[in-house]
């Protein structure tokens, strides 16, 4: 006769002086339970690990701006060369907008990737954006440049030079190229900028072989 511990328990199939393991079986869903309590705890730690150096980089980036945004507004006053922090390797040399995107950005100084992690970098070795000649300008495709994926023939671009003055370009045109293909910086006469960003945009990794290349030349002094 199977002990009355086991009637309907649905356990009816074990031999008789098994039902010591009982206690096992029925303790191990609340291992399980443990477990995956334990991982969902982990993940949530991840997450929130995540979450943290987000909002930590993000942070830093708006403090970044707020500190380059400063610096700018020294040049205007006079002063040269003036570093967003005493550690920079770069400063603002230029105030680019979009009008139409919404887009107001601070050009730096070099290209490299340090520079370019805090906004579009200019080309050393290019005029400065708003002189004559070609002023070239690269930058993230996901971040500070992305909007060139959607500017149109004529929109207008507006440079604030250190001196404070203005000048109003046209986008001219826009093109994929090989990122060999250097001919797109050469200063080779007209005064036109020249933003460069990696291409595809929606591509999952960046730096590919692609280049996306936007011309605006220039139209006028522009307003205010």
């Amino acid at each position: 006769m199977k002990p009355a511990a086991l009637a309907g328990s649905g356990y009816g199939d074990i031999p008789l002086g098994v039902e010591c393991a009982l206690p096992f079986l029925r303790r191990a869903p609340q291992r399980r339970n443990h477990a995956w309590l334990a991982a969902s705890v982990l993940l949530l730690a991840l997450g929130g690990w995540q979450f943290g150096q987000g909002a930590y980089i993000y942070a830093k980036a708006q403090l970044a701006q707020v500190l380059i945004a400063r610096a700018w507004e020294r040049t205007l006053a006079g002063e040269s060369q003036v570093k967003p922090w005493s550690w920079a390797d770069t400063w603002p040399v230029a105030r680019l907008t979009v009008p139409a995107s919404k887009i107001d950005l601070y050009v730096l100084a070099g290209s490299s990737g340090r520079t370019i992690a805090f906004g579009p970098g200019h080309l050393t070795g290019t005029p400065l954006p708003g002189t004559a000649g070609n002023s070239v300008i690269g930058g993230h495709r996901d971040t500070h440049l992305a909007f060139l994926r959607h500017v149109a023939l004529g929109q207008e671009m507006i440079v604030q030079r250190a001196d404070g003055i203005k000048l109003s370009y046209r986008v001219a045109g826009a093109q994929v190229l090989d990122k060999t293909d250097t001919a797109v910086i050469a200063n080779d006469g007209g005064t036109r900028l020249t933003l460069i960003t990696c291409y595809p945009f929606d591509a999952l990794r960046a730096g590919g072989r692609e280049r996306y290349v936007v011309s605006a030349r220039i139209a006028a002094a522009a307003r205010g």
